[in-house]
């Protein structure tokens, strides 16, 4: 049993005695013992989902919301159930949660972290939301997993690919299951070192916020660590949309290699301006001069068309993936919106049951009795292989994809190819590199 179970129970325990023999707050219910913040008293269950509706992740945003009222409709359910056939655990009946019926409610998170604060804290106070999930920006989801800690809900966590989500800024209400950047770097490197060599001179545009600081790191170091050099790396703002100036200086650095550390909208832009600045076509210190981009998305190559060819980059999950749970998924994501989902898409469908089978496995909605159900738990069938909730930070551990653009894709969805299925021992790191403390879990009331 870890210590934070211990901590948990103890508390727990706690709250109950305490309120023995007092006159109780209305929030307690009759076979509660311990109040939480808005337990489930009627017939029904309210989610809450926060994605990115404006805004430069707003393409990941929709897809993120499409994958929401597809796991709704499933739990409730509803549709062919998709990955609730696959799914390793057998908790989840189709009868929505502890046999209440689940609704939602959305926000805006804007990609803008005091906009996601907001309209989460409303979700919680004025909708009743036992669960915050989603968003496509770190630090969105830092600054909402920080809010649903203190309000006492869980936090399942949308795309987030930060280290700092469940490293320095780790919270026991909160949950990723999306892979993060250190995993990025460490399947990457030796691609990388195997298909362009071990001595190359790396430029990093990268975006101005947590997200893109620790994925320059984790490219750096292990990039560096098999002898590439980085030449400079730039920091550049989340709302630029014209990347023209900050590619040209890359011509006369002398760099042999331009590492895009962006996502989404700008990825987008980033790439285009320095296809449009012929950098593919250049050669450089006697080497054709490359262009990476460490975290990639379908949503992503198919803004950038044609640009995307041969280029490398990771992904937590791709839908041409053909092991159950993936074709289960696709099969029910197609059927009802007419093409393939993203992984955006796929790692909120999965968190969405992950927690519905949590609460199931746990009896309770209690966020703490989530949370222990969580931790540790090992599963398959969601289509990214045995995968483990590691309890000492609340991260996924699976097997990473690393990808690169097609060079003659068949159709506009087709655009990416998976090169390799890099293990999960390879991508494993000790939860104490990134710092931060998990802390207590907060059932709120």
């Amino acid at each position: 049993m870890s210590k934070t179970n211990l901590t948990r129970r103890g508390m727990l325990k706690t709250s109950a005695v305490a309120g023995s023999g007092l006159a109780l707050p209305t929030i307690f219910t009759a076979q509660s013992a311990a109040a939480f913040t808005n337990e489930p008293t009627g017939s029904s269950v309210t989610l809450g989902f926060n994605v990115p509706q404006t805004g430069p992740y707003a393409d990941e945003g929709a897809d993120e919301l499409r994958a929401y009222e597809l796991a709704v409709e499933h739990l409730n359910g509803g549709g062919d159930g998709g990955m609730m056939n696959t799914f390793s655990s057998k908790a989840l009946q189709g009868n929505g949660i502890l046999g209440k019926k689940v609704e939602y409610v959305t926000g805006d998170t804007q990609t803008k972290s005091d906009a996601a604060r907001a309209s989460a804290r409303s979700m919680i106070e004025k909708d009743g939301a036992v669960m915050i999930t989603g968003g496509s920006s770190s630090g969105v989801a830092v600054a909402v997993q920080a809010l649903c800690q203190e309000a006492g809900v869980i936090f399942m966590a949308g795309l987030t690919h930060s280290n700092d989500t469940t490293g320095k800024d780790k919270k026991a209400n909160g949950f990723r299951h999306f892979f993060n950047s250190y995993m990025s770097g460490a399947a990457l490197a030796p691609i990388l070192g195997d298909n362009y060599g071990k001595d190359r001179r790396a430029y990093h545009l990268t975006a101005d916020y947590n997200w893109g600081y620790t994925t320059e790191e984790a490219v750096r170091t292990s990039t560096e660590a098999m002898g590439w050099e980085t030449v400079a790396a730039v920091k550049t703002p989340l709302t630029q949309t014209d990347f023209s100036s900050y590619i040209a200086p890359v011509l006369q650095s002398g760099a042999d290699v331009l590492v895009l550390n962006h996502y989404g909208g700008n990825m987008v832009n980033s790439l285009t301006n320095a296809v449009q600045f012929g950098l593919r076509d250049k050669q450089v210190n006697g080497k054709n001069f490359e262009i990476i981009v460490p975290l990639y998305s379908r949503l992503m190559a198919k803004g950038a068309g044609a640009n995307v060819k041969g280029i490398f980059g990771s992904t937590n999950w791709h839908w041409s993936l053909q092991d159950e749970g993936s074709k289960a998924f696709v099969q029910s994501f197609g059927t009802k919106y007419g093409f393939p989902p993203s992984q955006a898409a796929h790692t909120c469908y999965v968190q969405a049951l992950l927690y519905a089978d949590a609460v199931e496995r746990a009896g309770s909605f209690n966020p703490c009795a989530v949370a222990e159900a969580l931790e540790d738990f090992e599963f398959d069938g969601m289509g990214n292989g045995k995968t483990l909730y590691r309890a000492e930070d609340h991260q996924c551990f699976k097997d990473v994809l690393v990808v690169k653009g097609k060079e003659n894709p068949t159709s506009e969805f087709d655009l990416l190819e998976i090169v390799e299925v890099t293990p999960t021992s390879q991508v494993t790191y000790d939860a104490s590199i990134f710092g931060g403390e998990l802390g207590s879990c907060n059932p709120g009331a």
